[in-house]
């Protein structure tokens, strides 16, 4: 379809191509310098002392939990409105998960209340989500974690140059996780990061990336080695230079696109004050990224019929998220999770077009779509 205004567009131009077309002539194309460089200023940015790229959000996280040592018998309490991968991460080590609360209508983050009410004998870390690029109650979970012994991975794949007391989100926790898929803040497609302080866990992640080899092509390459070992059963995890190059593009953007997103966001917000919409995360925490728009129905309203009006007005929405207890496979293996607060939300949750490249003409007549709709 040929939308007025689509949910998510990409801020490209001839500084992405550029980047690309210099891997390209150089003949060099996967996990070189441009990678290194990728990374250095990433970690730069996160304020971390490691930074380890990936190819997508998802490998990221499963790389965060096999770091931490995630595995059978173990339990990892993740947040149940959140894209599934965040859940799957864990699975995918043999873990279970236990699925919280998110905290209210007003606030879509994980509950510290609920973390507690979660936490078992098995559990061995928490994957917290700042969702939409809002934070989480950082200080009130990392305080559980301490007092029970537990590692933290924070999901910030909405969340890269946000911040809360001044301090990025994504180095609160032992590991911080980022995506880079096509609507992200920051975009290359496809990529991810792992991010942390810890030498353990960013030379555990660093080796299993790459089927667990003790020295690299690139390595080889500049005369650093001749040989390898295999120290680990590791991961096809390598990220490319071409995602790499954008990467370095996008984040001489990102500053500017979270300045024009969250002016986008205010105006949202002013825009629709008067309606009966309710308009979680104001006012906002912290130094959000203001990745997604999201906009409660009222209790009762048919989320289709808004849905079908704002298609017939030309502009795109989405849901963010069906809860995961609720997908077939989830609900099948873990029967009887009962999440009141997030169901409810889930249900009436709408996301609406959030871009930096948006015209304030594109912010009108999404206003005018919605005020319609209702």
């Amino acid at each position: 379809m040929d939308w007025r205004v689509p949910l998510s567009d990409i801020d490209y131009g001839p500084e992405e191509e550029e980047a690309v077309l210099k891997v390209l002539r150089s003949k060099w194309l996967t996990m070189g310098s441009v990678t290194q460089q990728f990374e250095n200023q990433f970690a730069d940015l996160v304020g971390t002392k490691h930074a380890i790229a990936v190819s997508n959000g998802t490998q990221a996280l499963h790389l965060a939990c096999v770091a931490l040592g995630v595995g059978p018998g173990d339990e990892v309490i993740v947040p149940s409105l959140t894209f599934v991968a965040t859940a799957n991460a864990a699975l995918y080590t043999g873990a279970e998960v236990r699925f919280a609360e998110v905290v209210s209508s007003q606030d879509l983050t994980i509950s510290p209340r609920s973390i507690e009410e979660q936490i078992t004998t098995r559990t061995k870390a928490l994957i917290v989500v700042h969702y939409g690029g809002h934070p989480c109650q950082m200080g009130t979970i990392m305080d559980i974690a301490s007092r029970r012994g537990l590692a933290v991975i924070e999901d910030a794949a909405h969340a890269p140059g946000a911040s809360l007391n001044g301090k990025p989100l994504g180095s609160h926790g032992d590991v911080g996780c980022f995506s880079f898929f096509s609507n992200k803040n920051l975009c290359t497609g496809e990529g991810g990061m792992v991010v942390t302080d810890r030498e353990d866990l960013a030379e555990k992640a660093r080796l299993c990336r790459s089927h667990g080899m003790t020295s690299l092509t690139w390595d080889r390459h500049k005369g650093h080695a001749y040989s390898y070992d295999v120290a680990a059963l590791g991961y096809n995890y390598r990220i490319d230079e071409m995602r790499s190059a954008l990467g370095l593009a996008q984040l001489r953007k990102l500053a500017g696109s979270n300045a024009r997103r969250k002016a986008i966001t205010e105006t949202y917000r002013e825009r629709l004050e008067d309606t009966d919409l309710e308009i979680p995360f104001n006012p906002p925490v912290g130094e959000p990224a203001y990745h997604i728009f999201p906009v409660l129905l009222p209790r009762g309203a048919d989320r289709r019929q808004f849905i079908d009006r704002m298609r017939a007005s030309g502009v795109q929405t989405s849901i963010h998220y069906p809860p995961i207890h609720q997908f077939e496979y989830h609900g099948a293996r873990y029967t009887g999770v009962s999440l009141p607060t997030t169901e409810d939300v889930a249900a009436r949750e709408v996301t609406l077009p959030l871009y930096p490249t948006m015209s304030e003409a594109d912010v009108e007549t999404v206003v005018s779509a919605v005020l319609g709709a209702l």
